[in-house]
């Protein structure tokens, strides 16, 4: 059994490690063969002292003391999440000796939970690319077609679940990007509500700074809904650090998924998807009305073009924090000299990188009325399902997108994600589908702020029907 034990998911693991099947030791050892022989480079640093840990794990079982919901499990994490002790770049160069002392809050939480962190796992330079190749490491591969991409910028998490490397991993996701390339590897992704998971010790942010962006928001993945369920109770539970006096206990759902009202945004002309995506969704839906849901096709809450403007405005905003006072000069004398009827992609970078104060409230009271709009959709509908992405993975390093032959911006590959960005929604990508070529198609899950574990909950029931019209089909 123990040699298969890397294949099965966070939950099996878990459970062996409880019953004494195996010990967490001998289960670290077991996923470091794995990466060991693995081609995807996915996993770029290896941390030493996972091994004490994982033996720490295994005496308090002996002992028969409480656990951490985690214990004993080995796990990677991102490499822009800080780890205290262990080499943390973000991928980018003039991080390549960077060390912490401390760990992020995230990470912390994780370890408090008992968690085994064996090592980091790769990110385009400062998580600022939709491929994940940078000058320290170079590319990650796609578990499934080596020649496409993983996507960005979580995707040595994303092809490390993918090809069974880690049961899990911690993510980030600002633009989508942890969502993209759960899609893209065909393995689950979720975004949590918004500041329900602490950013600090996230990198983009310079390391030692306390805050971090309004919008990046840590989050799990791995390949089943259960263990992301698991994942978010242990990234939702401070650790005594912090010390923080609450405990988040987030909603359990109370219907099942025959007695959900399941809203459909299929598509849209802002973001068109291809013929693929569209099956793929359409197969979901109509599983989904097989079960007696309430499945209704929706033009969505928020008008797409928007919502996206509003977004890339305050993303662009948030992205100066950390700008060098050089820099930032430079970009603002940029934006004085544009003319008043510029309206090109850089012109509105720039406006949006040196917006006033005055005008970035303006944005953020746009967005808490956004939010209000979500707010009243779902007093009528329980989950809004969207695709997670145009296409399946483009090819990797590719700077275009291509729907069904005809070119689109490169940066529509998050389009949809995007929706729920700036307004801190919970968003599930689940994989669905293969295409021919056997690429993973997925579709994203949105809920109302905390519904996180609705989400989970359709996922872990929507899963195995999914699996029974896939597998009778093909025979």
């Amino acid at each position: 059994m123990t040699t298969d034990l890397t294949r099965q998911p966070a939950h099996v693991q878990l459970r062996a490690l409880d019953r004494r099947e195996i010990s967490s030791r001998e289960l670290l050892d077991l996923h470091l063969d794995r990466i060991d022989g693995s081609t995807v480079n996915a996993v770029i640093t290896r941390d030493d002292a996972a091994w004490q840990a994982a033996h720490a794990a295994d005496e308090r079982r002996a002992r028969g003391e409480n656990t951490g919901i985690l214990d004993g499990l080995p796990l990677t994490i991102k490499d822009s999440f800080e780890t205290a002790g262990l080499r943390t770049t973000s991928g980018a160069d003039d991080l390549k000796d960077h060390i912490p002392g401390r760990d992020a809050d995230a990470v912390a939480r994780l370890r408090h939970q008992g968690a085994v962190i064996m090592g980091k796992t790769n990110t385009p330079a400062y998580c600022q690319d939709l491929h994940t190749d940078n000058a320290l490491f170079g590319p990650t591969l796609n578990p499934h077609d080596p020649a496409r991409t993983v996507g960005g910028s979580s995707g040595g998490p994303a092809a490390a679940v993918a090809a069974h490397l880690t049961p899990a991993d911690l993510g980030s996701d600002l633009a989508g990007s942890l969502r993209l390339p759960a899609h893209y590897c065909g393995v689950y992704g979720l975004r949590p509500t918004h500041g329900l998971v602490p950013a600090r010790g996230h990198i983009p942010r310079l390391p030692g700074w306390l805050t971090s962006s309004d919008m990046v928001t840590p989050g799990p993945l791995a390949r089943h809904p259960r263990d992301l369920d698991l994942l978010l109770a242990a990234l939702t539970t401070p650790s005594p650090s912090e010390n923080t006096p609450w405990r988040v206990e987030l909603p359990t759902p109370s219907k099942s998924i025959d007695q959900l009202r399941v809203a459909i945004w299929a598509e849209d002309p802002s973001c068109p998807v291809d013929q693929a995506t569209a099956r793929a969704l359409a197969a979901v839906e109509q599983t989904l009305s097989r079960t007696g849901a309430l499945v209704r096709r929706s033009t969505g809450p928020v008008h797409f073009g928007d919502s996206t403007r509003l977004f890339e405005q305050l993303l662009h905003a948030t992205a100066t924090a950390t700008a060098g006072d050089e820099a930032a000069a430079e970009e603002l004398a940029a934006a004085r000299a544009l003319r008043d009827d510029d309206a090109s992609p850089r012109a509105a970078f720039l406006r949006h990188r040196t917006q006033t104060h005055r005008t970035w409230l303006r944005a953020d009271e746009d967005r808490a009325r956004l939010r209000q709009t979500w707010q009243q959709f779902f007093t009528e509908h329980d989950v809004l399902l969207t695709p997670a992405a145009p296409t399946p993975a483009i090819p990797a390093g590719s700077r275009s997108l291509t729907v069904d032959g005809t070119e689109r911006s490169f940066f529509d590959q998050t389009g949809w994600a995007n929706l729920t960005s700036h307004v801190g929604l919970p968003s599930l990508v689940i994989p669905v589908t293969t295409t021919e070529e056997g690429l993973p198609i997925g579709v994203q899950i949105i809920g109302p702020a905390y519904a996180d574990r609705v989400l989970l909950a359709l996922a872990e029931e929507l899963t195995p029907l999914l699996r029974a019209v896939a597998s009778g089909a093909s025979s």
